[in-house]
């Protein structure tokens, strides 16, 4: 099941989604001409980034959100970049890309078993995938909150048919699905990047973007307001700190692999 984002609002709020990439950007020691796939562009920023990175190669940035596309098209920089609206799920690429990468997105997808055998076939040989996204241990403190609202009796009713949105494994189950795959060389590395938000401010724009979305649409639309305010305000009272930032935990899990045969 895919989600609508706002994309501007987005881009105002993942200054830590950014930094990750910028990190794993700083690894890749580029020819130029890579033909390059990027999982879940969002606002587009990073998907630019890896454009002038290969200024005679080419990047192709989805994401199956409206919202994060037409931010997306409106910010695109280069000749060389193209956004399309597409769920990663239906992916159908043959042997196109040399390097496919995808920061802070793919816990959205729940089945990776489906996934990693769609892109080991969407990689050229000798091709890489270059992944980073959320493991067990992610958003302790907003899980822990949200399960509470869910489950109090104003709101009970409306969660009685939801389904939880994201996929976060341990290190260790990951590991053991990538070895079930044709891939070769893989490495799977686990990462602590818990943070402390500037304010509570800061803090309420990533709640709102994209935390909280999948819970919204199970709320009326004239419920959605209160419903957000009262999740922010639990979420403020859980994480503040004396000095006024507000913390919560970020664990991820990272994989690099081959595509060899």
């Amino acid at each position: 099941m895919s989600f609508e984002f706002d994309g501007e609002k987005y881009k105002k709020a993942s200054s830590h989604q950014k930094e990750w990439a910028n990190k794993i950007l700083g690894e890749f020691h580029f020819n130029g001409d890579e033909t390059i796939l990027d999982l879940g562009c969002g606002d587009g920023t990073i998907t630019n980034q890896l454009a002038e990175m290969v200024p005679q190669g080419s990047v192709v940035g989805i994401d199956a959100s409206e919202g994060m596309i037409k931010t997306a098209l409106e910010g695109k920089k280069y000749q060389n970049v193209i956004f399309t609206l597409t769920d990663i799920d239906e992916i159908q690429y043959v042997n196109e890309f040399d390097l496919i990468f995808s920061n802070a997105t793919l816990h959205w997808v729940k089945d990776h078993k489906k996934l990693l055998k769609n892109v080991f076939q969407a990689l050229k040989f000798n091709g890489t995938i270059r992944f980073n996204f959320a493991a067990d241990g992610n958003c302790s403190y907003f899980f822990k909150v949200i399960k509470q609202v869910m489950a109090e009796k104003n709101y009970v009713n409306y969660f009685k048919k939801f389904s939880w949105p994201w996929f976060m494994p341990t290190i260790e189950a990951y590991q053991r699905l990538a070895q079930e795959t044709d891939f070769s060389n893989i490495e799977i590395w686990g990462e602590n990047a818990d943070r402390n938000f500037e304010n509570s401010a800061v803090m309420t724009k990533w709640i709102d973007q994209p935390s909280i979305v999948p819970f919204l649409r199970c709320i009326p639309e004239a419920e959605k307001q209160n419903f957000r305010n009262y999740v922010v305000e639990r979420m403020i009272e859980e994480t503040r700190n004396e000095d006024g930032t507000c913390f919560e935990t970020f664990r991820r899990v990272n994989i690099r692999a081959i595509k060899i045969s």
